[in-house]
């Protein structure tokens, strides 16, 4: 799988309300790669993330898959949003296979898929319970888990752990990098936190705000064999600082 996006710009309203949101925005993602954006509000990153979902369309540049344009919605992009967005009235089996009912898959089938996910991400002994049973991070995995059920060839993330405190926010930061070593998925991130595409993503893209644009990408060449013992090495933390620095360079842009 190649995902190429080349030299996206979006703007949104018409004559002199025209606000442009994405300049020129160009990255690729090939199979078995975690890639991150990041940036902070204004930035466009999530606009980027509807582009390349095909829920909104670029005034400029392309969006292809394998060499395919993509201009709506397909099953080949698996999204997952900060809030949940499970259905409240489904139990978790059920709302992982919603997505392969929609595609009229074989019942024995999405029986089968069901369980394994439920498996893959932990929650099998949750299959009978409502999202309201279910912790944050529990329904996050649950939205994860109903992805992957439909086989994408890239899973689409946008701020997926944004809305958990802390504690949960690096448990589930360790699970999905554990997922992404386990099943080999294909994964684009995008996230305001710094710190978090450092830990899971192989390469990093800062986004410019007013309007969108990458200033620099970067590639994440350290040892995850622990995020924990990663979260404090030295190479970390200066790899860290150094883009914060260049985020927070990139501020006063918000107000221009």
């Amino acid at each position: 799988m190649h995902l190429q996006i080349a030299d996206v710009s979006k703007s949104f309203g018409y004559g002199a309300r025209t606000k442009e949101v994405l300049r020129q925005v160009s990255f690729a993602v090939n199979s078995g790669e975690f890639v991150a954006l990041v940036g902070s509000s204004g930035s466009g990153k999530s606009t980027v993330l509807r582009l390349i979902a095909g829920l909104e369309r670029p005034s400029a540049g392309s969006i292809r898959m394998d060499g395919r344009p993509l201009s709506a919605p397909g099953s080949d992009r698996g999204m997952v949003f900060q809030k949940y967005s499970l259905y409240p009235w489904l139990t978790a089996a059920q709302n992982v296979a919603f997505g392969m009912e929609l595609q009229g898959r074989p019942r024995a089938e999405i029986r089968e898929r069901t369980g394994y996910f439920l498996e893959v991400v932990g929650l099998a002994d949750a299959a009978r319970r409502l999202p309201r049973e279910l912790s944050g991070g529990m329904q996050q995995r649950v939205a994860i888990a109903r992805a992957l059920a439909a086989e994408p060839q890239v899973l689409l993330l946008d701020e997926p752990f944004g809305a958990l405190d802390i504690q949960i926010r690096e448990s589930m930061q360790e699970f999905l990098h554990n997922l992404w070593r386990r099943t080999g998925l294909t994964a684009l991130l995008i996230t305001h936190d710094l710190e978090e595409a450092l830990l899971l993503a192989g390469t990093v893209h800062i986004l410019a705000p007013a309007p969108g644009r990458i200033v620099r990408s970067v590639t994440v060449d350290l040892d995850r064999s622990s995020l924990a013992h990663l979260r404090v090495s030295r190479p970390f933390l200066d790899l860290r600082e150094e883009l914060a620095q260049c985020l927070r360079g990139l501020e006063p842009a918000l107000v221009a």
